[in-house]
């Protein structure tokens, strides 16, 4: 016998939901703010489906959402959320926040609204089930093999490198001012801290736009190009100032938060005039462009590789807002495998001379995490790759 559905709604327009009426298996409790919301909850109740408003007097409907996900006893319950018209600003923070739905009042209901709950029901369950938990766990398991290897090798390249990272940081800091290292946010199986070495030269963004102008490989026509650099991000210029809408990105020497890099990337594609790539990039050091060639400034990530954030072999870490974007699909596989300082791709990609399209990426970088998920782990297939590498940062170039 099919069991009654039992759904809260936040919001002050109940008469969306009018067509819902003649379900008989239906039961919709109805509030009016977040606070009614959270005493309700708090009361033992354990709807079947959250549903709430964006547009609330007081704090807006996200704010449910975080309270509600700081409790594991809803981890098996969807959370929807409404709003009045369609906001791409409002679309992206639920879908980065992994809001489980996302409908406009404007639009009718659906007509497949309630087996899109029972969907959403059904697979938050199975998702967050001990079962799979478990199962999680043991697929995510570092061998004790791969984890020695990483503190061996990392360990003793720094010994060994240690003169020559400390005479590069030498030769950078009298090249140029500023910082001999940045730090950008990255994702493997966790975010984390991603070192490397400055190979850019600091001060240089009235050269930027210049460069724009000028050099910029993706501008096609005879216009000047606005670069994702010189152009504020609009989300982060309604924030209180040293907020920022996402993690910061540094691109090079300068500083792009995640959401608007993608953006313009994104933007790019289409126009071929957004994102700034410059050819022989004059804002590239001497001892930056040596460093880039013989793939020195990636030696920090060693440090990485000992606090465990990396490992030698594994997939390259991506920029957060890339990564949440993976976690949607198929392609999320490859976080199943460590991020690493070299792996399939990059030895792939360094032997066809950096020509390499993004299918192609994300197929090797599944097919590493197939070898690495389970049982599937070999040893020797990672020293293979590490021999591979080798000759790969002999070549010329920077690919």
């Amino acid at each position: 016998m099919e069991t009654s559905l039992n759904i809260l709604y936040i919001g002050k327009a109940p008469e969306y939901f009018e067509k819902l009426h003649h379900v008989e298996k239906l039961s919709l409790t109805t509030v009016d703010n977040n606070l009614r919301a959270v005493n309700y909850l708090n009361s033992n109740n354990h709807p079947d489906a959250i549903i709430c408003d964006y547009q609330l007097s007081g704090q807006n409907g996200l704010f449910l959402f975080d309270w509600i996900r700081q409790r594991t006893s809803y981890n098996g319950t969807p959370f929807i959320l409404l709003a009045r018209e369609f906001s791409a600003e409002v679309f992206k923070i639920a879908f980065n926040k992994r809001v489980d739905d996302y409908y406009i009042t404007t639009a009718p209901l659906p007509d497949d609204f309630i087996a899109r709950i029972k969907f959403l029901r059904s697979f938050r369950q199975k998702k967050n089930s001990p079962d799979n938990i478990e199962s999680a766990a043991v697929t995510y398991k570092m061998p004790i093999s791969k984890r020695f290897f990483d503190i061996a090798v990392a360990s003793s390249v720094l010994l060994l490198v240690l003169p020559l990272i400390l005479l590069v940081i030498l030769a950078i800091r009298l090249e140029s001012k500023g910082k001999v290292y940045y730090i950008a946010k990255r994702v493997g199986r966790k975010t984390f801290d991603f070192y490397k070495l400055r190979s850019m030269g600091t001060g240089s963004d009235g050269l930027l736009k210049k460069l724009a102008k000028e050099k910029n490989q993706y501008n096609k026509s005879t216009s000047p190009a606005n670069s994702i650099l010189d152009i504020a991000c609009p989300k982060c210029s309604k924030l209180p100032e040293g907020e920022t809408c996402s993690p910061i990105m540094y691109i090079d020497t300068h500083e792009v938060c995640d959401y608007w890099l993608h953006t313009q990337k994104k933007e790019a594609a289409k126009t071929n005039s957004t994102f700034v790539k410059i050819v022989d990039d004059p804002r590239i050091t001497r001892v930056g462009k040596f460093i880039r060639n013989t793939s020195i400034d990636e030696l920090p990530q060693l440090i990485n590789v000992l606090k465990g954030d990396m490992s030698i072999v594994g997939n390259r870490p991506l920029p957060v807002y890339e990564a949440e974007l993976l976690t949607v699909d198929t392609l999320s596989k490859r976080f199943l495998a460590p991020a690493g300082i070299t792996g399939l791709w990059q030895v792939e990609l360094r032997g066809k001379g950096g020509d390499m399209s993004e299918a192609e990426r994300k197929r090797l970088d599944n097919e590493y995490a197939d070898h690495f998920e389970g049982d599937n782990f070999s040893f020797w297939y990672d020293i293979k790759l590490i021999l591979r590498t080798i000759p790969a940062l002999l070549q010329k170039g920077s690919v």
